[in-house]
């Protein structure tokens, strides 16, 4: 991916799930997610792991060198240390050409650090439908990750090794996030 540079939409995508976490009441902890396996706690702590496990792979560090999940007991200082330190290795351009190691195979950095831009919009998503703030979104997130989920995870091949369910259907008028999570496999229409 000569000359292309992930950054700007993954500080975009950053800055939003930092935005939700931070004013997400520690009151919410047990509230469902539309992501069957968290609730609302589980989910940050998740995403606690995900934002440290992006400086981690880009560094040139072994996927699971991170848990799936950092039990955090101060969520906006524990997401703050994590952007921190996940900051630094995207400052290095270094990152953009290093071949790193990701559980569906090698990619450059640039690569690997837009993969998880999709992950950490579908899991605003979760946040924001879970604790009643979609309108908190920014629909250009999604609409930038749609394309690139539906390539890395093609309709047809799910379960298994592949952790999403099967494509939700949408009308014709479906907005970008209901149509980023359908093809997740969550359902658009979830209530918490």
């Amino acid at each position: 991916m000569t000359g292309f540079d992930p950054r700007p939409a993954l500080a975009k995508a950053f800055d939003q799930m930092g935005a939700l976490i931070t004013t997400t009441d520690p009151a919410d902890a047990d509230r469902p997610t539309p992501c069957d396996e968290y609730t609302v706690g589980q989910l940050i702590e998740h995403v606690q792991a995900v934002v440290r496990r992006i400086g981690a792979v880009l560094a040139g560090e072994p996927f699971w060198s991170v848990p799936q999940s950092i039990p955090s007991p101060d969520w906006a200082a524990d997401w703050a240390e994590g952007r921190r330190v996940t900051d630094a290795v995207l400052a290095d351009d270094a990152f953009l050409t290093r071949e790193v190691e990701l559980p569906w195979g090698r990619a450059d950095g640039a690569s690997a650090a837009a993969s998880y831009i999709g992950e950490l919009t579908v899991h605003a998503w979760d946040l924001a439908v879970a604790t009643g703030r979609e309108a908190d979104l920014d629909p250009a997130l999604a609409v930038g990750a749609l394309a690139p989920y539906q390539a890395m995870v093609p309709a047809e091949r799910r379960g298994g090794d592949i952790p999403f369910g099967p494509v939700v259907e949408v009308g014709a008028d479906a907005g970008p996030y209901e149509r980023l999570v359908a093809w997740t496999g969550r359902d658009p229409r979830f209530v918490a």
